[in-house]
């Protein structure tokens, strides 16, 4: 027990953190909406029994992800796909999926979960993508910690965090290049990559894994300005 925690990597602990928090915001929503119709002295028990289930499918989901992950070319789509999602995470996008709110414990609780299995591609390809880096004996762990960590924060939290970004842009900037960097890692540790062209370098590595960061976020402000200057084109329109 002694060595595993002596070689457990906190760093990636912090990125799954990081990236289920920002990637939740729509989770927490799905939990109140799915909820709002119970009575009082059941939500609580919605939120809590929907969010361990729906959790419980993640973890099962991102283990069978990290397995995928020594695949050929499975990196490589992950990586593309996280750079997708993190230049979306910077264009703000409209409002949610409509979810019906239930008035059944069970019905609340079934909600949570169909619509966190359906929403959550992003957060599995993500976490997945964190954890890899770490050692294979730790990253079914990692997971595992970084979402019981992240679980009330998205919870309990997700007001006071939609407040802290809403005053603090900065935090979703700097979320959107931790997905890049990533997404950059992936990219360059896949069996197909490393068999064309070799081990790469901790220094090459580094600077993809800096250029994966700057790219999603120089492209993500660019298309965020541009969809900005087109409402406020269309508004002076109408």
């Amino acid at each position: 027990m002694v060595e595993f925690f002596e070689t457990l990597s906190w760093a990636t602990v912090l990125q799954i953190i990081l990236v289920d928090i920002l990637l939740g915001g729509d989770n927490a929503v799905v939990i109140a909406l799915a909820c709002r119709n119970l009575p009082p002295e059941r939500r609580m028990k919605g939120i809590l029994w929907g969010t361990a289930g729906a959790i419980a499918l993640r973890v099962v989901l991102i283990a069978f992800a990290l397995t995928l992950l020594v695949l050929p070319y499975v990196k490589v789509i992950g990586g593309l796909l996280l750079l997708w999602i993190g230049i979306k995470l910077m264009v703000p996008e409209g409002e949610n999926a409509n979810i019906q709110g239930s008035d059944t414990l069970l019905s609340a609780i079934k909600t949570i979960i169909i619509a966190d299995f359906v929403m959550s591609l992003d957060n599995i390809v993500a976490i997945a993508g964190a954890a890899q880096s770490a050692h294979a004996d730790h990253q079914v762990v990692l997971v595992i910690f970084g979402l019981l960590v992240s679980v009330p924060i998205i919870i309990w939290g997700s007001t006071i965090l939609l407040k802290l970004i809403d005053r603090f842009p900065l935090i979703v900037t700097f979320g959107a290049g931790l997905l890049g960097w990533i997404a950059a890692g992936m990219l360059v540790s896949d069996v197909a990559v490393t068999e064309q062209f070799g081990a790469l370098s901790d220094n090459v590595i580094l600077a993809l894994e800096v250029a994966g960061a700057l790219f999603v976020i120089l492209l993500g402000y660019l298309i965020a300005g541009r969809k900005a200057a087109s409402a406020t084109t269309g508004r002076e329109v109408a």
